[in-house]
């Protein structure tokens, strides 16, 4: 896996998880839009954190930055 994500495209995924998190649980959204937000939500946090998105490699998307 060679990593396709940089370092704001991490940081954007990441604090959308976290803002779907809290939403979630102070109640704010519930029932079936909770579950896909949830859903959303664990994915983006888990491919930030690899930094990698199978998605991206797929339409062949990379953000990193490449040293040469």
């Amino acid at each position: 896996m060679t990593k396709n994500m940089g370092t704001t495209d991490k940081i954007i995924r990441l604090a959308l998880a976290a803002v779907v998190a809290v939403l979630y649980f102070t109640g704010t959204i519930s029932g079936t839009l909770a579950i896909v937000l949830d859903v959303f939500a664990i994915i983006f946090a888990l491919t930030s954190l690899v930094s990698f998105c199978p998605l991206y490699s797929i339409v062949g998307i990379n953000t990193c930055s490449v040293k040469k």
